[in-house]
């Protein structure tokens, strides 16, 4: 795979740790998952538990644009997912902007 054609859009990807309360994992991630059917733009949205840390949670997005990603934050079933999980959420660790190439899914 080689760059871009000249003048396209590079898709934004979005790589990111998310903390939570002691045994509300499963709960957020309900939520998360909930909150995330209809998103214009929307590439791919994963959640995922990690391994090694109980209280840990892992999104990878890919989206056809960062103003893509931008939007889906003001969307009702998203401003809502976060309202519900925001109570269940102790903080954030790592965070990697990426530009998807392509691949399964993309």
């Amino acid at each position: 795979m080689g760059a871009s054609p000249p003048g396209a859009v590079a898709m934004y990807g979005l790589i990111g740790k998310m903390l939570v309360a002691p045994g509300q994992r499963d709960t957020v991630i309900d939520i998360l998952l909930q909150g995330t059917e209809a998103m214009p733009g929307c590439r791919s949205y994963i959640v995922a538990r990690d391994p090694t840390d109980g209280n840990a949670i892992w999104i990878t997005e890919a989206w056809d644009s960062a103003e893509h990603h931008r939007a889906s934050l003001t969307l009702p079933a998203v401003q809502q997912a976060i309202a519900q999980a925001r109570p269940h959420i102790t903080g954030f660790g790592e965070r990697f902007e990426t530009e998807p190439a392509g691949g399964q899914g993309v």
